[in-house]
């Protein structure tokens, strides 16, 4: 086992209490402003800010600091079109059978059904694998930890990364999920984790009404 070493902690700024304060509401303020859209406008998002918000994503804790995730970003059109008719196959299987009665309940209010138009269309496609092997290092093939808790805090941060740019988001999972390793070209041993899709809205963009139902504080926290 290799010693621990230490280094000085760099970067931590501490703010006055007023000011803590003034930044986490308006932090808080502006993640609720974020909606799943499903209307996406055709213009293109800029590399840099999509390669920004994976780099914050990036920076998101893991079991041993492996950082247990791969983001593929998609941009060919004929990947584009062989993963929207796989996923949309999937998407069929399950209204039309795979889903329970209580399932499909559940997404009536949300309006959703098989067809994935955006999975073509939108100027941002991610696709977030998760690794079961790896390390800190690239190249490196140790056993990876806490891996869906690691890949899932990555995902909202980048979530959070690209709603702070001003794009909108939604998050598509299609189950199962392995068409993705042939289309993008990964590992058979890495696990599709979740399809991320972004871009600006169009300008007649709407969102379900049930969607803006949001649980309150009281609701869902306890202090002990």
């Amino acid at each position: 086992m290799s010693a621990e070493k230490r280094v000085p902690l760099e970067g931590f700024v501490e703010y006055a209490p007023d000011e803590m304060s003034a930044r986490v509401t308006e932090f808080s303020e502006n993640l609720r402003r974020r909606r799943t859209v499903r209307d996406f406008d055709d213009r293109p998002v800029d590399k840099s800010i999509i390669e920004q918000a994976i780099l914050a994503a990036g920076s998101a804790p893991s079991g041993a600091n492996h950082q247990p995730w791969h983001f593929a970003v998609i941009q060919d059109p004929a990947k584009r079109k062989a993963l929207r008719e796989a996923a949309e196959t999937e998407e069929r299987a399950f209204y039309e059978g795979k889903a329970s009665e209580e399932w499909l309940e559940a997404l009536a209010p949300l309006g959703t059904d098989a067809n994935k138009p955006f999975l073509e269309h939108a100027p941002v496609l991610i696709a977030v694998f998760a690794q079961k092997r790896g390390g800190e290092k690239a190249g490196q093939s140790k056993k990876n930890y806490y891996i869906n808790e690691s890949v899932g805090i990555a995902c909202g941060f980048l979530l959070a990364a690209l709603h702070e740019a001003g794009l909108v988001t939604l998050t598509h999972t299609p189950n199962p999920m392995r068409f993705l390793n042939e289309v993008c070209e990964r590992p058979v041993d890495e696990k599709p984790y979740m399809l991320i899709v972004g871009g600006y809205p169009a300008k007649d963009a709407t969102v379900p009404e049930h969607a803006l139902i949001k649980k309150s504080l009281s609701d869902i926290t306890s202090w002990l």
